[in-house]
């Protein structure tokens, strides 16, 4: 009886845990290496030589991706067909069973989204805003999309306001800016 009761425990306290392990949002920085669309991957390279291999549904969101003669602004929402071998990406994605599946792809550099530098001066992650210091001086605040407060620049909260360093990948619409992702700039 102990022992069932033991294992039972053990049942009601690893599920949870399973279920939270199964569900991991990220979001990573890299170039895409190859895009198969028979098979709806996505392979990204990163900075440190790793691979990694995103699956996507039809529904899937780019930022930032200009298609050639359509007039598609930075502002648009593309398709995974928008990017290309060699794109600078943001991908946000979840991981369930050993897949990792994209759900927005953020282009970054040439083409992609608009960039601002400067130093952090507050992020609130609950109102889903991020404000910087840029090198003239001026401060300028961004609303954050629902996958940029939830999984991007974790390691930057506790910079807010000292000397941290940023990169903000955003569009511009009605004069209303939206960052997409950000990342520490060294």
């Amino acid at each position: 009886m102990k022992a069932s009761l033991t294992v039972f425990a053990l049942l009601g306290i690893g599920w949870p845990v399973c279920l939270a392990a199964q569900n991991v949002t990220g979001a990573l920085e890299g170039t895409v290496k190859k895009i198969d669309a028979g098979t709806k991957t996505v392979v990204v390279d990163t900075a440190d030589g790793a691979e990694h291999t995103f699956h996507y549904a039809s529904d899937v969101t780019v930022h930032g991706a200009q298609r050639a003669g359509a007039g598609i602004s930075s502002a648009s929402r593309g398709t995974v067909h928008d990017l290309q071998d060699g794109s600078k990406v943001a991908v946000h994605y979840t991981e369930a069973g050993g897949k990792d599946t994209a759900h927005e792809f953020d282009k970054l550099g040439k083409g992609g989204l608009q960039r601002a530098d400067g130093t952090i001066t507050a992020i609130d992650r609950a109102g889903k805003t991020i404000s910087i210091r840029t090198a003239d001086g001026a401060r300028e605040t961004f609303h954050m999309t629902d996958m940029a407060a939830k999984d991007t620049g974790r390691n930057l909260d506790k910079a807010a306001g000292k000397t941290a360093k940023v990169s903000v990948y955003y569009t511009e619409v009605a004069g209303v800016k939206t960052a997409h992702f950000f990342e520490s700039a060294f």
